[in-house]
Parts: C-alpha cells; structure tokens; sequence
C-alpha cells in the first residue's frame, strides 16, 4: 500500500470529486485517553461546544443520548455538515477541516450522510496499525546517525566470513577441494560429512559458480548431521583463545555487504519512503546516466512542484553535467576511493561547470595523465565550456592535443634544472611548431621524433593468467599476461585499469605470498605467481615516509656513501 499523509488541501481535493448529490458530515474520531471513561469524553466535548457523535450509521446529541456505549470504538464527533456544489466547497470548511484535524489530534472522519459511508484522513504516515516517521534530509543521510544502518553504522559493510577467502577459487567443485579450510587432514572431515548427509543435494563434482544460490545456502548452513560452514566457524570461534586459531578465522574474515540494510548503507524505514515507486535504494544503484532519464520522467503534481520544483531541476541539472563529461556509467553509489584519477578530474571539473563561477582563474596539473585520447577530447570540452562562461584556464601539460586546441602556448626551456627557467617560445599551436627555438615545436611538427623499435622481444612463454577478474567494471575476464616483456594495459577512464592491475594482480600476489594487501579485488584464482620472486608498485604517491626523506635516501644511496667514507684511512685510524 502507498501510504500518505492528508492536510487540508487534499482533503478538499477530495472533496471536489464526490458527488454533488450527497450530504456531508464532518468531524473526527473520539479519543481513547487512558484513565478516562466514555462519559467523561462526552462530558469533556460538551464542555467544548461539541455536542452531536456519530454511532452506529445514526446522529445522536449528546445532550438527549438515551445509553452510554462500553467502547471508543467507531464513535465520530460531528463539527460541520455540507454539500459539494459545482465541484467546489465552501471557502468556510477549510476552517472546519483545520478544527477537525486540531480536536482529532491530526485524524479526520468525513462521513457520507446518503449510504453512511466513513472515510478516514490523518496528519500522520499510518497504515494498517503502522505509524511511520516524518521523513526529514537526514533520514536519508548514512552519514548522520539518524539515517545510518544501526548494524553496520553507515558503511554498508561488515566484517564477517567472506566466501571469495573461503572459497578462492570458484572454478574447483567441493570434491576438488574449493573449500579451503577443509583441504586440511585436520578439518577435512567437515567435507566428508557433507559428502556423507548430501544425499544428492548438492553436485559434488561440478564447479563452485554453477551452484544455485540455494546450493550455496545448504554448504553455509548445513542439513542433516553437516553442521555447514556456519557450524564449523562457530565451531571454531569456541576455541580462540587458542592464538593458531585466532589467525585461522582472520584469513576469512573480511567485509561483506550488511545482511540489514544489503548494502544500501540507509536504516530500513528510510527505504519506505518512495518516489514514483523507487527508494532512494533503488535510485542510488542506477548509474548516472538511467538516473537522469528516471529523474526527467518524473511528472510532479502542482502542489508537488510547490514544494520540490526546484530541488528536481537542480538533480538534473547535476547529473546532466556528470554525463556531459562521460561519467554516465558510474553508479551514483560508487565509493570515490575506487574512482579512477581520470574519474575523480572530471569530477572535479563537472563540480566546477556546474558552479556557473564568471572570473576566476583555474589552474591544472596535468590534468591528461592517465586519460585515453577519448577521454581528452571530454576534458578539453569541458576546459572550452569553462573559458567561454568568461573564466580563464591555465595548463601546465604535455598533451599533443591539448596545445592544438589552446588559445596561447608558453614553451619553458631550454633544458631541465639550471639549464631551463626561460620561455623559448610563445604563441598559438601553428607558431610554436614552426619556431626554431622551440624543443617542443620541433617534435609537434615531427622533425624530431623517437624511433620505434625495429624487433620486439617474444620468446618468453611463462606468463601469469588472472582468472575471473569482476571488481568493479570488470566483466568476470580472464586475462594472460607475458614475463619479461614490457606489457602496457590501456582503455578509456573507467574501463577497469588501476583495478584489474591494482586491486586484482598486486593485491592478489601479495596475499598468495603471504602479505596482508590493503584490497584484494574479486576473482577467482591468479595462476603463474609462483613465476614471481617479488612484486613491487611504482605510482604517484609521494615516495618519501618521513620529512627527512630524499631521492638518495629512498634509493639506500647513502648507505654506499657512508662505507665509503668509512673505508677511508681517517675513519679506520679514529675508530668510524
């Protein structure tokens, strides 16, 4: 059921669509104030001027009321009484209606004189014996304690048992072991149990994957004397004071999506709440570009566009910009922690633009690192828009495309260091590449080039494969990658990258070697690791781990340094 709240002008909205034949009574239900009997409420409502109730399809007065009912029940006070006339109410009944809603403690009882029937109206949201809250903004806040999930306190996840750790690998089936604490001769009786109680159940020799959910549930909570995968961490769990124990259930745990609020990081009432049929659980699931479509067929009622008009041209003009600059496949639910840095720019640029700000000056660093030429055709788009609102924008960048599309171009040079500090050349795109002074004229212009190589090396058969790769955008791929070449992954901003590379290869070979990885993104098995004596990450984050760190300290330079000069027969006479 919808439920909704009723006031004054809905009531008369009403009102205006009943038939102009019939009589009205207008009133509200008595109270059921405790400690007080039905004489003395009727003694009270006499006392305020009101003196006809409703039972029983009849009118009685109060003054002349032959018995007095046992019960509270269905008993209605009547204020005014009235007729529809030409589709509209008397301007005086909104006050009555005002009256009925007061005395009523926000509930209103129309009752139709003609066929004595009652229709019921209240302030409040209730259905059904249900009375929910008001929704308010930080309802819908997971940020705020008063909207947040209560389990999982607005991060909607929680540390618990996570089947990718203990099933690792989705391609084996039970019989070959998927389940990785029971590959143990100390625990794998557990698997025997299960084999022993399955009865046929559950496919024993088919892949983890192509078990239905239902399959999967019965491996978690057991059937029969199999105590299930619940049963044996509870098992477990009995045990931690043991430390090997301890460490056992850690190599499990991890952060799944919470069983409460399933991931929408909201308590539940706010999912009540619902505009053309969709919670804000629903919405904030779609990407950006189905939730403008969905936000633009919105049709609000006029008394709808009184209140939220504003609010709903200002979602769309948001998420319109977001779109402009090619982020319309990200959900609106996506943590900016797994953002790209291509992402997180255009984000940043989208914010901007939409500012509408006239007069300020915007610096970038940059900003085409990392981007794919599509990309850079987007962000240059987006720096056009931000000059012709009457801003001016300075870039510090290297991008072929981006000087030909610059208005004035500053050549620094001549060399790097104490060599450079000089402009060599300025101009447009056409005068920068036919000046001879200009280092990056020359290349532009491509009378100086870097020669490609004329042989490639590719002997080399080992290769590490990553199977099932589905963090994120990644569409469940299985990638093979060659050892000892130099192996380049490219791809539009957003199309799965720094995850397949950062979260999935590093995070999955530093756990498999026994580290502790800050994400390990979701896939099935990494095969080839062992091909692989170490595994180092090279970004822009800064390199130095404390104020004093310096290029020749992170290389352990200084450490060459100080035994040579420790060497030296000064040091050895006094002792360094």
């Amino acid at each position: 059921n919808v439920v909704k709240k009723d006031s004054v002008t809905t009531v008369s909205s009403w009102l205006e669509e009943q038939n102009e034949e019939h009589k009205f009574y207008l009133g509200f239900p008595i109270h059921s104030h405790e400690g007080r009997t039905v004489k003395e409420e009727f003694e009270l409502l006499k006392k305020k001027g009101f003196f006809r109730i409703f039972i029983k399809d009849q009118i009685h007065d109060l003054n002349s009321l032959e018995s007095i009912p046992k019960s509270k029940e269905n008993i209605f006070v009547v204020i005014d009484r009235f007729k529809i006339k030409k589709g509209k109410v008397r301007e005086s009944l909104a006050d009555s209606l005002e009256t009925g809603f007061k005395e009523g403690e926000g509930r209103l009882t129309i009752i139709n004189a003609d066929t004595n029937e009652v229709k019921h109206f209240t302030k409040f949201y209730e259905c059904c014996g249900i009375k929910y809250e008001e929704p308010e903004p930080r309802f819908f806040s997971f940020n705020n304690p008063y909207g947040a999930c209560p389990v999982c306190q607005g991060f909607g996840k929680t540390m618990d048992y996570e089947i990718d750790l203990i099933v690792p690998n989705h391609n084996l089936s039970l019989s070959e072991g998927a389940i990785a604490p029971w590959r143990t001769i100390k625990y794998s009786k557990y698997l025997r149990d299960l084999i022993k109680n399955n009865n046929g159940r559950i496919p024993l020799s088919v892949p983890f994957k192509n078990l239905t959910d239902e399959q999967k549930k019965l491996i978690w909570d057991g059937f029969g004397s199999f105590h299930g995968l619940k049963g044996f961490f509870k098992h477990l769990e009995e045990k931690t004071y043991k430390m090997g124990i301890r460490i056992l259930l850690s190599k499990y745990r991890g952060y799944t999506t919470c069983h409460a609020c399933k991931g929408s990081r909201l308590r539940r009432e706010a999912l009540y709440v619902k505009i053309d049929n969709r919670s804000i659980g629903d919405v904030v699931v779609m990407s950006i570009e189905r939730a403008l479509t969905f936000f633009k067929l919105i049709q609000l009622t006029e008394y709808e566009k009184a209140i939220a008009h504003q609010i709903h041209l200002e979602i769309i003009k948001r998420l319109t910009f977001l779109n402009d600059v090619g982020l319309g496949y990200l959900t609106l639910d996506r943590l900016s922690s797994t953002l790209s840095g291509g992402e997180t720019q255009r984000i940043n640029l989208a914010t901007s633009l939409g500012s509408a700000l006239m007069g300020t000056l915007y610096v970038l660093d940059e900003p085409s690192i990392g981007l794919h030429p599509r990309d850079n055709a987007k962000l240059i788009n987006i720096l056009k828009s931000l000059r012709d609102l009457g801003n001016t924008v300075l870039v510090v960048e290297h991008d072929p495309e981006m000087m030909r599309e610059a208005d004035l171009i500053f050549d620094m040079g001549p060399k790097a260091g104490i060599h450079g500090g000089e402009i060599v050349a300025s101009g447009n795109y056409d005068e920068i590449i036919n000046n001879d002074n200009s280092l990056t004229g020359k290349y532009l212009s491509k009378k100086l080039e870097i020669p490609l190589p004329e042989r490639r090396h590719l002997t080399e058969t080992k290769s590490i494969k990553i199977i099932g790769a589905r963090e994120n955008n990644l569409k469940n791929i299985d990638v093979d990658i060659p050892l000892k070449k130099l192996v380049v992954i490219t791809g539009v901003s957003g199309s799965g990258k720094s995850t397949l590379v950062h979260d999935i290869l590093y995070g999955g070979i530093v756990k498999l070697n026994g580290g502790n990885p800050p994400k390990i993104g979701k896939h099935d098995s990494i095969e080839g690791a062992k091909f692989i004596d170490e595994i180092e990450i090279v970004d822009q984050s800064p390199i130095g781990k404390s104020s004093r760190s310096n290029p020749i300290s992170y290389v352990k330079g200084y450490e060459l340094i100080r035994e040579l000069f420790a060497n030296t027969p000064q040091a050895r006479a006094r002792g360094y």
